[in-house]
């Protein structure tokens, strides 16, 4: 039984067709810890295509490299000046937006991408944040989304590096994504799509999991767990090291 399953399994795989190109892809690194002292990180990005057939000459293939954080949930106020104050007075519920967000491309993604292949990938950083529905009301959703947009890459959450990702003879391709220190916990997905005439030939995923170290995590853990235990052990570390600099500091001065 076992052996007709096999045969048949091969006999569908040699059915299906060949793609003409397909896209191999590595990670410099997929795993990441947050120290107390992490500053960021560089992932290089790398890898080939492999083809079936010579390179198509009256076309030309791009490269799109994206890392996407974990989502979550936001809230976006509009604040408007009322009586000589800002105040918030309208806002719009974000479904689920990338907590970090980074694609990388060979050239200017509203030339290398068509839109019929963006909204079915989700590549570009405006498709890859979730409204929420039920803010149907609000009158402009497009000014929200794009206000989060700039908030994240003022803090470098977001990044568009057009032009950033080398390709070498439509064969090898590179690009380097520096990850801020600001991350959080979770599993970063990482997606290279192979790209020619505007349309999505293949694609390659992966993940980078990022978490905190062993003692930052207990103390993250205990932080919110346990907020007298912290507490103590705060106080109990500090005066420690306020007795031991007084100590030091008399046996200087003998």
């Amino acid at each position: 039984m076992r052996v007709m399953l096999t045969m048949l399994t091969l006999l569908l795989a040699a059915a299906l067709p060949v793609r003409a190109e397909e896209v191999l892809a590595g990670l410099s690194q997929k795993q990441l810890s947050l120290t107390v002292n992490f500053e960021g990180s560089e992932i290089l990005v790398y890898g080939a295509v492999r083809r079936e057939a010579p390179v198509p000459e009256d076309s030309d293939l791009h490269v799109i490299v994206t890392i996407e954080g974990p989502p979550a949930p936001a809230v976006i106020w509009r604040k408007a000046r009322r009586l000589g104050i800002w105040v918030n007075v309208e806002s719009m519920r974000i479904r689920a937006a990338p907590s970090f967000y980074a694609v990388a491309s060979t050239g200017p993604l509203e030339d290398i991408l068509s839109m019929d292949a963006d909204l079915r990938h989700r590549i570009s950083t405006r498709l890859a944040i979730f409204e929420a529905r039920e803010d149907a009301a609000v009158s402009n959703p497009a000014a929200f989304s794009e206000a989060l947009i700039r908030i994240r890459t003022r803090d470098d959450l977001y990044q568009k590096l057009e032009t950033q990702v080398t390709l070498e003879r439509e064969t090898l391709f590179s690009t380097i994504i520096s990850l801020p220190k600001n991350l959080i916990e979770g599993s970063y997905a990482t997606r290279v799509f192979l790209v020619r005439d505007g349309v999505v030939i293949d694609r390659f995923d992966s993940e980078i999991d990022v978490q905190k170290a062993v003692l930052e995590r207990w103390l993250y853990n205990m932080a919110y767990e346990q907020p007298f235990l912290y507490g103590l052990l705060a106080l109990v570390i500090a005066v420690f090291f306020g007795w031991g600099a007084s100590a030091a500091f008399r046996v200087l001065r003998a």
